[in-house]
């Protein structure tokens, strides 16, 4: 008997995790926030305990996918944060590829930002906020090292590093979030006016002669 196909296999445990997630994508990718265990498990071609039984819950489930998606984010960001080019072009590169991936795949970052709602209004679905915050948290730790490793900030700077981390994931976020939803204005001029505000023009702008200082 080859033991490497027994169902306890390590190797084969990972390699069906992984299409499981695959067909949990698939789903997602069609139904968006709406995806369902139901629908997953019909997707894999396997019972509802079975998909239970590799992720424990659709918590479990939900922060796989997470943990899938954001590693793949994270690894296009960092790749444009590392290019060769001149620090804003980065900067702008960067905000590109986060804005890239959420239009590209739109029904994903729905399914991992915001929860689904009946017809009078209650969530259902995962608990969309207990998971969303960990994954922004993380997204801010990450660019908080990458801050510190590439830009001297003096003293303190490693805590300086952590607040614009966390701010620009905040901005990225919020930004990206009403922008999919309205699209008031191209990817190119959000990039360009978010590294505007980035780059400092906020401090150094006068005050508008028909309105209130700021």
């Amino acid at each position: 008997m080859d033991t490497t196909q027994q169902a306890g296999e390590p190797g084969t445990a990972e390699r069906r995790r992984r299409e499981l997630l695959e067909a949990a994508d698939r789903v997602v990718l069609r139904d968006g926030p709406k995806a369902s265990m139901n629908a997953i498990a019909a997707e894999a071609g396997i019972t509802k305990p079975i998909l239970y039984r590799h992720f424990g819950d659709k918590a479990g489930l939900y922060q796989a996918l997470a943990v899938r998606h954001t590693d793949a984010l994270l690894g296009s960001l960092r790749a444009a944060l590392d290019a060769p080019a001149e620090r804003r072009r980065r900067v702008e590169s960067t905000l590109h590829t986060y804005l890239a991936a959420i239009e590209a795949r739109p029904q994903v970052y729905r399914f991992l930002m915001h929860p689904t709602e009946d017809s009078h209004g209650a969530e259902t679905g995962f608990d969309v906020g207990r998971h969303s915050a960990p994954l922004l948290r993380r997204l801010g730790e990450e660019l908080a090292e990458v801050i510190s490793e590439r830009v001297d900030l003096g003293p303190g700077g490693e805590r300086l590093a952590r607040i614009w981390g966390h701010g620009i994931v905040g901005m990225m976020h919020a930004a990206g979030d009403w922008w999919l939803g309205e699209r008031p204005c191209t990817r190119e001029e959000l990039v360009s006016g978010l590294t505007d505000l980035l780059w400092g023009r906020l401090a150094t702008a006068g005050d508008r002669a028909d309105g209130p200082g700021f």
